[in-house]
């Protein structure tokens, strides 16, 4: 009877008739989370200072900006994209909603219908008229300039830049920094495994090309020096910093003994820079020993990350990427743990910092007028047509990669024969 009831039990069954059951479960809703670098103050985990994280062991405890520590964070991919497919209401008459992301299984460079002003249609592998005139380019842009347009390509590769709402439904998460360590991220992964590549081979070319005097050589060195440099301070594009020093810490290129000589001569403050500053930073990031600042970061240092990926999506088989990758890596297969656990846990942590990386690259654009011919150096499509041609730049990748390894070679040994021959 009612007059047994008490005043609360009253109170709540007149919610439920005033509002429905609906009223009480949309209490206990939440809203999709999403990361961020503070914690939340009803969250129960402690914060990320106080947390066990993958910190690399030689940096400051008090430097917390690194991106490669770990926030914890209990929200897996599919955890946020079920708890976004309950929060929101789906009529399929009236709006296109894509929940379930779309695997990728074909490039996104397109060097066989690429169309540039640069170069003709059918052209074949490293033509000379086309090499002058990216020589020429190469020699008029400041080493900023250069590394601004560098900046601004990978990151519409790496999918941080310009990624319209229909791409982010694609993917099913709004940034390639997070799609990269996924399951059906395997074709960007390969996207950028390929643009590190090409663009390393490219400036290795445009190197062992200077067949003029051993100043003339060093001057273009110095110039690549002068890139790397911007990308890893003023740009903070790790990616792009690691695929121009690997271009200089190639055999072919580190074996020129008068060219480096001529450097440390003529251009003693590169040499400088590059021996005691860049080419131990790239080093000591390869290994797990050093990393940028989540502060200045556009592109982070994935290219380890990547190539583990990879590697172990085709257990038992030797890719390509196997090979090529080695020095970058500066590791063997038998790495010691600690340096793999390093690179997946700052894979873990890239992915929950896209927006940041965003944020930092279109700051570090704004305003920025890019040249389209200088741009068009960079492209990965336009570089695949430059060195392989209209008929092999889409041909076998292992295949295109070994073709080159003896170009270079060849290049290198024409220009400073090896010991003995003098």
């Amino acid at each position: 009877t009612t007059s047994n009831l008490t005043a609360n039990q009253l109170n709540h069954i007149s919610h439920l008739q005033n509002h429905g059951p609906e009223a009480s479960e949309s209490s206990t809703m939440t809203s999709s989370p999403s990361f961020s670098t503070h914690s939340d103050p009803i969250d129960p985990q402690p914060s990320p200072s106080r947390s066990p994280s993958y910190l690399d062991p030689f940096l400051s405890e008090a430097d917390e900006s690194c991106y490669t520590e770990v926030y914890p964070s209990i929200h897996s991919y599919v955890e946020r994209l079920h708890t976004h497919q309950q929060s929101i209401s789906v009529d399929s008459l009236t709006t296109n909603v894509c929940l379930s992301p779309l695997v990728q299984t074909v490039s996104a460079f397109k060097p066989t219908t690429y169309h540039s002003a640069l170069m003709p249609w059918e052209n074949k592998p490293l033509e000379i008229s086309i090499l002058q005139r990216v020589k020429d380019l190469l020699d008029e842009v400041d080493p900023r300039t250069a590394a601004k347009h560098i900046t601004k390509a990978d990151c519409k590769v790496a999918r941080i830049l310009e990624v319209s709402p229909e791409e982010q439904s694609m993917m099913g998460v709004s940034s390639g920094m997070e799609l990269l360590t996924l399951p059906h991220g395997h074709q960007l992964r390969q996207n950028l495994l390929e643009r590190f590549e090409t663009m390393s081979i490219l400036l290795a070319v445009h190197l062992l090309g200077s067949t003029g005097s051993h100043e003339e050589r060093a001057s273009v060195l110095h110039k690549i020096i002068q890139i790397a440099a911007e990308l890893k301070s003023n740009m903070g594009n790790m990616f792009g910093f690691a695929a121009v020093m690997r271009a200089l810490d190639l055999p072919q290129v580190s074996r020129l003994k008068q060219t480096w000589m001529t450097l440390r001569q003529r251009h003693t403050e590169g040499a400088v820079l590059y021996e005691t500053t860049l080419r131990p930073y790239m080093k000591s990031m390869s290994i797990g020993k050093e990393s940028s600042s989540l502060s200045n970061t556009t592109v982070p240092h994935v290219v380890p990350l990547l190539t583990l990926l990879e590697t172990s999506s085709a257990v038992g088989e030797e890719t390509e990427m196997d090979v090529e990758m080695d020095v970058e890596m500066d590791v063997e297969m038998d790495v010691e743990m600690d340096v793999v656990m390093f690179h997946l846990g700052a894979g873990r942590t890239i992915a929950q910092l896209g927006c940041i990386f965003q944020s930092n690259a279109e700051n570090k654009l704004q305003g920025f007028q890019e040249d389209p011919e200088v741009l068009e150096l960079f492209l990965t499509d336009f570089q695949m047509r430059l060195l392989w041609g209209y008929k092999g730049a889409e041909k076998n990748q292992a295949q295109r990669y070994a073709k080159y390894n003896q170009v270079l070679n060849a290049l290198s040994n024409k220009l400073e024969p090896a010991t003995g021959s003098h």
